[in-house]
Protein backbone atom coordinates (compact mmCIF):
# COMPACT_ATOMS: atom_id res chain seq x y z
CA UNK A 1 0.00 0.00 0.00
CA UNK A 2 0.83 3.49 -0.30
CA UNK A 3 0.28 5.55 3.11
CA UNK A 4 0.64 9.00 3.66
CA UNK A 5 1.75 9.75 7.18
CA UNK A 6 1.20 13.36 8.24
CA UNK A 7 3.21 14.62 11.02
CA UNK A 8 5.34 12.02 9.68
CA UNK A 9 8.36 13.45 11.00
CA UNK A 10 7.70 13.35 14.96
CA UNK A 11 7.65 11.43 17.95
CA UNK A 12 5.02 8.71 16.92
CA UNK A 13 5.07 9.67 13.23
CA UNK A 14 8.53 8.84 12.10
CA UNK A 15 7.90 5.19 14.24
CA UNK A 16 4.81 4.62 12.10
CA UNK A 17 7.05 5.37 8.96
CA UNK A 18 9.76 3.19 9.80
CA UNK A 19 7.12 0.22 11.08
CA UNK A 20 5.01 0.50 7.71
CA UNK A 21 8.46 0.13 5.52
CA UNK A 22 9.42 -2.41 7.37
CA UNK A 23 6.42 -4.07 6.47
CA UNK A 24 6.80 -3.65 2.79
CA UNK A 25 4.77 -0.53 2.16
CA UNK A 26 5.44 2.90 0.30
CA UNK A 27 4.91 5.19 3.74
CA UNK A 28 5.61 9.27 3.05
CA UNK A 29 5.93 11.17 5.99
CA UNK A 30 5.16 13.99 5.87
CA UNK A 31 5.09 17.64 8.10
CA UNK A 32 5.20 21.20 7.78
CA UNK A 33 9.17 20.62 6.85
CA UNK A 34 8.56 19.06 4.20
CA UNK A 35 6.18 21.48 2.38
CA UNK A 36 3.02 20.28 3.66
CA UNK A 37 0.84 22.51 5.61
CA UNK A 38 -2.73 20.87 7.12
CA UNK A 39 -3.55 24.33 8.17
CA UNK A 40 -3.50 26.28 5.04
CA UNK A 41 -3.87 23.35 2.76
CA UNK A 42 -0.72 23.90 1.13
CA UNK A 43 0.98 20.61 -0.13
CA UNK A 44 -1.78 18.21 0.99
CA UNK A 45 -3.28 17.32 -2.85
CA UNK A 46 0.40 16.26 -3.65
CA UNK A 47 0.76 14.54 -0.87
CA UNK A 48 -2.34 12.47 -0.76
CA UNK A 49 -2.64 11.73 -4.26
CA UNK A 50 -2.37 8.63 -5.20
CA UNK A 51 -2.26 7.57 -1.55
CA UNK A 52 -4.33 4.21 -0.54
CA UNK A 53 -4.40 5.48 3.39
CA UNK A 54 -3.45 8.63 5.42
CA UNK A 55 -2.74 8.90 8.59
CA UNK A 56 -2.77 11.82 10.90
CA UNK A 57 -0.75 11.95 13.88
CA UNK A 58 -0.31 16.13 13.53
CA UNK A 59 -0.52 17.93 17.42
CA UNK A 60 -2.45 21.03 18.16
CA UNK A 61 0.93 23.28 19.18
CA UNK A 62 -0.96 24.19 22.34
CA UNK A 63 -3.56 22.95 25.14
CA UNK A 64 -5.85 25.34 25.33
CA UNK A 65 -8.81 27.37 23.99
CA UNK A 66 -6.93 27.50 20.44
CA UNK A 67 -6.14 23.86 20.22
CA UNK A 68 -10.26 23.86 18.82
CA UNK A 69 -9.83 26.10 16.05
CA UNK A 70 -6.50 23.87 15.34
CA UNK A 71 -8.26 20.67 14.90
CA UNK A 72 -11.35 21.57 13.20
CA UNK A 73 -9.13 23.36 10.29
CA UNK A 74 -7.09 20.69 9.90
CA UNK A 75 -9.87 17.92 9.89
CA UNK A 76 -11.59 19.76 7.67
CA UNK A 77 -8.97 20.24 5.13
CA UNK A 78 -7.72 16.26 5.67
CA UNK A 79 -11.51 15.13 4.84
CA UNK A 80 -12.26 17.42 2.23
CA UNK A 81 -8.69 16.64 0.20
CA UNK A 82 -8.80 12.74 1.37
CA UNK A 83 -12.57 12.64 -0.76
CA UNK A 84 -11.30 14.79 -3.32
CA UNK A 85 -8.09 12.10 -3.82
CA UNK A 86 -10.06 8.87 -3.29
CA UNK A 87 -8.07 8.08 -0.14
CA UNK A 88 -10.20 4.88 1.08
CA UNK A 89 -9.40 5.07 5.06
CA UNK A 90 -8.51 8.01 7.18
CA UNK A 91 -6.52 6.88 10.97
CA UNK A 92 -6.10 9.24 13.59
CA UNK A 93 -4.18 9.05 16.99
CA UNK A 94 -6.41 10.40 19.96
CA UNK A 95 -5.84 9.67 23.60
CA UNK A 96 -7.97 6.96 25.71
CA UNK A 97 -10.55 8.62 28.28
CA UNK A 98 -10.42 11.58 26.24
CA UNK A 99 -14.60 12.10 26.28
CA UNK A 100 -14.22 11.82 29.80
CA UNK A 101 -12.18 15.00 30.97
CA UNK A 102 -14.53 17.96 29.82
CA UNK A 103 -12.57 19.90 32.20
CA UNK A 104 -9.65 19.60 30.16
CA UNK A 105 -9.90 21.99 26.78
CA UNK A 106 -7.29 20.35 25.00
CA UNK A 107 -9.29 17.15 25.47
CA UNK A 108 -12.47 18.23 24.31
CA UNK A 109 -10.85 19.67 21.27
CA UNK A 110 -9.47 16.16 20.69
CA UNK A 111 -13.20 14.61 21.03
CA UNK A 112 -14.13 17.37 18.12
CA UNK A 113 -11.29 15.81 15.71
CA UNK A 114 -13.03 12.10 16.66
CA UNK A 115 -16.25 13.26 15.79
CA UNK A 116 -15.34 15.68 12.80
CA UNK A 117 -13.65 12.00 11.31
CA UNK A 118 -16.29 10.01 12.16
CA UNK A 119 -18.66 12.34 10.27
CA UNK A 120 -16.73 12.69 7.37
CA UNK A 121 -17.22 11.15 4.43
CA UNK A 122 -14.10 8.79 4.24
CA UNK A 123 -13.56 5.58 5.57
CA UNK A 124 -11.71 5.69 9.41
CA UNK A 125 -10.02 4.21 11.62
CA UNK A 126 -8.96 6.09 15.20
CA UNK A 127 -6.59 4.28 17.62
CA UNK A 128 -6.92 5.89 21.19
CA UNK A 129 -3.59 5.83 23.77
CA UNK A 130 -3.13 5.88 27.42
CA UNK A 131 -0.06 8.68 27.92
CA UNK A 132 3.69 7.89 26.48
CA UNK A 133 6.40 7.18 28.44
CA UNK A 134 8.31 9.38 26.92
CA UNK A 135 6.41 12.39 28.06
CA UNK A 136 6.92 11.82 31.84
CA UNK A 137 9.71 14.23 32.18
CA UNK A 138 7.64 16.68 30.78
CA UNK A 139 4.59 16.46 33.07
CA UNK A 140 7.04 16.57 35.94
CA UNK A 141 8.46 19.84 35.12
CA UNK A 142 4.86 21.62 34.98
CA UNK A 143 5.15 21.62 38.31
CA UNK A 144 8.96 20.99 39.90
CA UNK A 145 11.42 22.81 41.24
CA UNK A 146 14.76 22.24 42.62
CA UNK A 147 13.71 20.41 45.53
CA UNK A 148 10.73 18.73 44.83
CA UNK A 149 8.15 17.56 41.73
CA UNK A 150 4.27 17.88 42.44
CA UNK A 151 2.03 15.54 40.95
CA UNK A 152 -1.47 14.69 41.58
CA UNK A 153 -2.50 10.80 42.63
CA UNK A 154 -4.17 10.41 38.90
CA UNK A 155 -4.09 6.83 37.97
CA UNK A 156 -2.48 6.79 34.69
CA UNK A 157 -1.21 3.66 32.29
CA UNK A 158 1.73 4.61 30.14
CA UNK A 159 3.06 3.12 27.06
CA UNK A 160 5.98 3.56 24.67
CA UNK A 161 5.70 5.34 22.07
CA UNK A 162 7.21 2.57 20.13
CA UNK A 163 4.12 0.14 20.83
CA UNK A 164 1.87 2.95 19.60
CA UNK A 165 3.82 3.64 16.54
CA UNK A 166 3.47 -0.16 15.80
CA UNK A 167 -0.29 -0.44 15.98
CA UNK A 168 -1.15 2.40 14.64
CA UNK A 169 0.68 1.13 11.50
CA UNK A 170 -1.02 -2.13 11.83
CA UNK A 171 -4.40 -0.58 11.74
CA UNK A 172 -3.20 2.02 8.91
CA UNK A 173 -2.61 -1.00 6.11
CA UNK A 174 -5.85 -2.91 7.22
CA UNK A 175 -9.38 -2.12 6.71
CA UNK A 176 -11.07 1.35 8.59
CA UNK A 177 -12.36 -0.20 11.56
CA UNK A 178 -15.27 2.02 11.37
CA UNK A 179 -14.48 2.63 15.19
CA UNK A 180 -12.02 2.74 17.86
CA UNK A 181 -9.05 0.65 19.41
CA UNK A 182 -7.80 1.36 22.57
CA UNK A 183 -4.39 1.03 23.37
CA UNK A 184 -2.63 1.31 26.71
CA UNK A 185 0.64 -0.15 28.70
CA UNK A 186 0.69 -3.21 30.75
CA UNK A 187 1.06 -1.80 34.18
CA UNK A 188 -0.98 1.22 35.96
CA UNK A 189 0.37 4.13 38.64
CA UNK A 190 -0.51 6.83 40.04
CA UNK A 191 1.23 9.88 38.68
CA UNK A 192 3.38 10.71 41.73
CA UNK A 193 4.10 7.28 42.14
CA UNK A 194 5.34 7.58 38.72
CA UNK A 195 7.52 10.42 39.60
CA UNK A 196 9.20 8.46 42.56
CA UNK A 197 9.86 5.80 39.93
CA UNK A 198 11.28 8.40 37.29
CA UNK A 199 13.38 10.30 39.32
CA UNK A 200 14.72 7.02 40.99
CA UNK A 201 15.95 5.95 37.87
CA UNK A 202 17.61 9.12 36.61
CA UNK A 203 19.05 9.60 40.04
CA UNK A 204 17.20 12.39 40.71
CA UNK A 205 17.33 13.52 44.22
CA UNK A 206 14.20 15.43 44.29
CA UNK A 207 11.31 14.66 46.38
CA UNK A 208 8.04 13.83 44.47
CA UNK A 209 5.22 15.73 47.04
CA UNK A 210 1.26 14.41 46.30
CA UNK A 211 -0.45 17.37 45.15
CA UNK A 212 -4.07 16.57 44.13
CA UNK A 213 -3.83 20.11 42.59
CA UNK A 214 -0.85 20.35 40.42
CA UNK A 215 -0.47 20.06 36.63
CA UNK A 216 -2.63 19.43 34.19
CA UNK A 217 -3.54 15.45 35.30
CA UNK A 218 -4.65 17.10 38.53
CA UNK A 219 -8.43 17.62 36.33
CA UNK A 220 -8.64 13.58 35.41
CA UNK A 221 -10.91 12.28 38.15
CA UNK A 222 -10.48 8.83 39.13
CA UNK A 223 -9.76 6.18 36.26
CA UNK A 224 -10.69 8.33 33.29
CA UNK A 225 -7.79 7.96 31.33
CA UNK A 226 -6.89 4.10 31.65
CA UNK A 227 -7.80 1.47 29.82
CA UNK A 228 -11.13 -0.29 30.09
CA UNK A 229 -11.25 -4.50 29.45
CA UNK A 230 -11.70 -4.04 25.94
CA UNK A 231 -8.03 -2.52 25.11
CA UNK A 232 -5.07 -3.59 23.92
CA UNK A 233 -1.91 -4.47 26.26
CA UNK A 234 1.25 -3.18 25.08
CA UNK A 235 4.81 -5.23 25.43
CA UNK A 236 7.11 -2.76 27.05
CA UNK A 237 7.08 -2.23 30.60
CA UNK A 238 7.46 1.43 32.34
CA UNK A 239 10.73 0.13 34.30
CA UNK A 240 12.23 -1.94 31.88
CA UNK A 241 12.09 0.75 29.50
CA UNK A 242 13.47 2.94 31.88
CA UNK A 243 16.42 0.78 31.89
CA UNK A 244 17.51 0.53 29.05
Amino acid sequence: MKIAVLGGTGLIGSQVVRDLQASGHEAVPHSQSTGVDLISGKGLRAALAGVDAVVNVTNSPTFDEASFDFFRTTMDNLLATAREQGVGHAVVLSIVGVDRVPELDYYRAKVLQEDLLKAGRVPYSIVRATQFFEFMDAVMSWSADEETVRLPATPIQPIAAADVAAVVAEVAAGRPLQGTLDIAGADTYTLDELGGITLAAHGDKRTVVTDDTAGMFAAVQGDAITAGPDARIAPTRYREWLAR
